[in-house]
C-alpha cells in the first residue's frame, strides 16, 4: 500500500510536470463553480430551489427525520409502534421512551438537515453577484428559510449555534448562542423578508414563501420567545400583532369540512398558510435518501397488518401509534374532528362491511408493536389506494405517495392569534370569537350556528379558564401534525402531561434533561465548544 502510495504521488508530478500553465488553466466545460455562478436571476433561483429542498426531507442519511413523526411521539399524542420486536427503527423507539442519548441515529441527521438549509439560505444570501427586485424577493425567501430552520432547530435543541454567515470547514469553534440571541436573529430575518414578500403568489409558486407565511410564522416565535420568557406579555402582543395581520389580510379562511383538509389530492387550500410539498414526478429510491420528493408518513404511519379488503387504505408499517389518551382526551360532542383524526379497529371493520368486503381478521394485531398498540391508528396522513397508481416515474412506490404536510395552517394562527390576545393585554371576547371559528368547523361542514358549543358554553360546563379551553383546542385542532410535544414543552406542562401516560414513560423521563434533544457526538467531538444539551444560562 506504501508503494503504492508513491508510484501514484510521482505519477502526478510527472503528469503535472509535462503541463504548462496554459494547459492547466482552462474554462469548466458545461459546468458551473462557486467562482461563476450566482451572476444571473436564474442562478440564483436555482440556489434557492436548493434553499427550500431540505423543508421536504423525510428522510436524510440514512435515516427517517420528520418532525411531524418526533413531535407526536415525543408527546402524549404518539407511540413509536413499528414491528413486534419493539425494536423497529431503534431511534424512534429512544425517542418514544425517553432512552435517548448524543449517539442516538436519528439526532445528528435532523441536526445535520437544518445547518443544511441555513447553508444553503445563506449561500442565496451572500453570493449573487447582481441585484434586482427579482433576486430582493429570492433573498427574502432565503432569509424566511433561515429563520425557519434556526427555529426548528431551536425547538428541537434549545439555543443552538446562530449561523447567518458564510462557514468555511475551519470555522469549528460556534458555541451555543442564548434564548434571546437566537430569537433575535429569527425576527431579523423574517421582520425583513416580510418586507420584501408578496402579499399573493400564483398557483404555480405554490410552496413558496409569502408575506403570510413569514408574518404566522414570526407570531409562533414570539408566542414561543413570550412563554419562554416568565410570560412576557409585550412579547404576546407582538404575537398578536403579527398573527392578526394575518387574519386581517383576507387571503385565508378555513376549510368547510375538516376531514376534507386530509383528503386524498388536496394540495395547497385556502387554509394552507405554509405547505410543505411532496411530489411523485420524482422516482425516489432508497439510493438516495435525500432525493426523496414522495412523502415517507404516508407509508411509514400507513395501519400495519390492515386486510386487502379495506376498500380505500393500503397497508403500511405503523408508526407513530395514536395513545389512548389522545382519543380520550377528545370532548362528546367533538367526535368528528377525532374521526378525522384517528381511526379505530371497529371503524376499519364497519368500512370493510359497508363496501361488502371480507376480512379473517381487519387488522393483524401480531404484526405490531405490542407495547404500543392502541388499536387506533393516525389517518391525517392516509395511506391511500388510490397511491397505487401514482407513481408516475417509476421509483419506489412506498416513497413516491404526494401528500403534502402541513407547516402553518390558518385555524392554527386562528388559536395563536387567541392565546396571545388572553396571555397579552388583549381582549378575552376577542380571543373567544377566534377559538369559535374553529369550534364551529369542527362541528362539520354546513352551517354549524346553532349545533356547537361554544367556547364560553364549554368553558362554563366543564368548569376550565379560557387558556385551558385554548390548550384543549390545540391538541384537538392539531393532533398528530406536530405541535403537541413543542406546545408542551414551551408551556412548562410536558412533565404532568407525561405522567399521565405510562409507566416506561414516568420511570425514564427526567425535566432536566429530556424537554430537548442533545447535539450529537459527531458534532461536540468536531466543535468542541458545543455543549451536549444547553444550561440554563443560555434561557435568557
Amino acid at each position: 500500500m506504501y508503494l503504492k502510495k508513491i508510484f501514484s504521488f510521482i505519477t502526478i508530478i510527472v503528469l503535472l510536470a509535462g503541463c504548462s500553465s496554459e494547459d492547466l488553466d482552462v474554462e469548466p466545460v458545461n459546468e458551473f463553480l462557486s467562482e461563476n455562478f450566482y451572476q444571473t436571476e436564474d442562478q440564483v433561483f436555482a440556489a434557492l430551489v436548493a434553499a427550500y429542498d431540505p423543508l421536504g426531507w423525510t428522510m436524510a442519511f440514512g435515516n427517517w427525520v420528520s418532525e411531524v413523526m418526533y413531535n407526536e411521539i415525543r408527546s402524549d399524542n404518539a407511540h413509536a409502534g413499528g414491528d413486534p420486536s419493539d425494536n423497529d427503527q431503534p431511534g424512534w423507539q429512544e425517542f418514544d421512551d425517553f432512552r435517548n442519548t448524543n449517539t442516538n441515529t436519528v439526532t445528528h441527521p435532523m441536526y445535520r438537515r437544518f445547518y443544511i438549509g441555513i447553508f444553503r439560505a445563506n449561500l442565496v444570501i451572500h453570493q449573487p453577484e447582481i441585484t434586482s427586485p427579482i433576486v430582493d424577493r429570492y433573498q427574502a425567501e432565503a432569509k424566511f428559510l433561515r429563520a425557519y430552520y434556526h427555529f426548528e432547530l431551536f425547538k428541537h435543541f434549545g439555543p443552538i449555534p446562530v449561523v447567518k454567515d458564510l462557514l468555511s470547514p475551519e470555522d469549528t469553534g460556534l458555541a451555543r448562542n442564548t434564548l434571546t440571541e437566537v430569537f433575535t436573529a429569527i425576527e431579523t430575518d423574517l421582520l425583513e423578508a416580510i418586507n420584501i414578500l408578496p402579499t399573493s403568489i400564483s398557483s404555480s409558486e405554490a410552496g413558496r414563501a409569502n408575506k403570510g407565511a413569514a408574518q404566522a410564522l414570526l407570531g409562533k416565535v414570539y408566542l414561543y420567545w413570550a412563554d419562554l420568557m416568565n410570560d412576557d406579555v409585550a412579547k404576546f402582543d407582538q404575537a398578536a400583532e403579527q398573527l392578526k395581520s394575518v387574519v386581517e389580510s383576507g387571503a385565508y379562511s378555513l376549510v368547510d369540512d375538516y376531514q376534507a383538509l386530509f383528503a386524498f389530492g388536496l394540495k395547497n387550500p385556502v387554509e394552507s398558510v405554509f405547505e410543505i410539498q411532496k411530489s411523485n414526478l420524482w422516482p425516489s429510491d432508497w439510493g438516495w435518501f435525500e432525493g426523496i420528493e414522495g412523502n415517507g408518513i404516508t407509508q411509514l404511519c400507513g395501519i400495519r397488518g390492515l386486510c386487502a379488503a379495506h376498500p380505500e387504505y393500503q397497508e403500511g408499517w405503523g408508526f407513530m401509534l395514536p395513545t389512548q389518551s389522545l382519543y380520550d382526551s377528545y370532548l362528546s360532542d367533538d367526535t368528528y374532528r377525532r374521526d378525522a383524526s384517528i381511526i379505530s379497529v371497529d371503524e376499519l371493520t364497519q368500512d370493510i362491511e359497508d363496501a361488502e368486503g371480507f376480512c379473517d381478521v381487519v387488522v393483524d394485531q401480531t404484526q405490531s408493536n405490542p407495547i404500543d398498540y392502541t388499536g387506533y391508528w393516525q389517518e391525517k396522513f392516509p395511506n391511500f389506494l388510490a397511491y397505487q397508481g401514482n407513481n408516475v416515474n417509476g421509483g419506489d412506490p412506498n416513497l413516491t405517495k404526494d401528500d403534502n404536510i402541513y407547516s402553518i395552517r390558518y385555524a392554527d394562527v386562528l388559536l395563536m392569534l387567541a392565546e396571545a390576545l388572553v396571555r397579552g393585554s388583549g381582549s378575552e371576547g376577542e380571543a373567544m370569537t377566534y377559538i369559535d371559528e374553529v369550534r364551529e368547523r369542527a362541528a362539520g361542514p354546513g352551517d354549524n350556528n346553532d349545533n356547537f358549543r361554544t367556547a364560553q358554553q364549554v368553558m362554563s360546563d366543564e368548569a376550565w379558564s379560557i387558556i385551558e379551553m385554548i390548550w384543549y383546542e390545540r391538541r384537538a385542532e392539531l393532533a398528530l401534525e406536530g405541535d403537541r410535544w413543542f406546545d408542551l414543552v414551551r408551556s412548562g406542562r410536558a412533565t404532568n402531561a407525561l405522567f399521565a401516560g405510562d409507566d416506561i414513560r414516568e420511570t425514564n423521563f427526567d425535566e432536566n434533561q429530556h424537554l430537548w434533544l442533545p447535539i450529537a457526538l459527531q458534532e461536540t467531538t468536531v466543535a468542541q465548544n458545543l455543549t451536549e444539551y444547553p444550561d440554563a444560562s443560555l434561557f435568557q
